[in-house]
């Protein structure tokens, strides 16, 4: 797909669908439920520091960015964190995700947001390769992990 000219504009409710897909065309598992729980919070919902943003490209959905305003968790001041990104297979590498991620630190910044933070896995090259382009680095805190399977 061609994308000379990129629009990035706050999430409809009628994107969900073509976001579920999306999703799925990426992570190879269909999460319905979970995105209509996204929709409800982030763009049905108003809510200070929440953005949910969609890229259009030739008229159609190329790519989405999630993030909210985080504060005081663990100490940290006031900061942004991108929960999911994602751009169609066929606009890939085109810059629409630099985009994206450009327009929601902007989103963040607007709201007095000096630093943005995501976690990825280690088994997710692509969103790591993205992220580190974009300057991201390891940050001050590091996960801890337990497992709390039922007995």
């Amino acid at each position: 797909m061609q994308h000379s000219e990129v629009t990035i504009r706050d999430a409809a409710a009628g994107d969900i669908q073509t976001v579920i897909r999306l999703d799925e065309i990426h992570t190879g598992l269909a999460k319905p439920d979970y995105w209509r729980e996204m929709f409800a919070a982030y763009v049905t919902a108003a809510h200070f520091g929440r953005f949910f943003l969609i890229a259009e490209a030739a008229g159609e959905v190329a790519g989405f960015i999630v993030g909210e305003i985080r504060t005081w968790e663990f100490g940290s001041p006031p900061c942004g964190w991108v929960f999911a990104v994602n751009v169609s297979p066929d606009c890939r590498e085109g810059g629409i995700g630099s985009g994206l991620l450009d327009a929601i630190c902007a989103r963040f910044r607007d709201c007095g947001v000096g630093t943005v933070r995501t976690m990825i896995s280690r088994n997710d090259p692509l969103n790591l390769a993205f992220f580190r382009s974009q300057g991201m680095t390891a940050g001050p805190y590091i996960e801890l992990e337990k497992s709390v399977e039922p007995v």
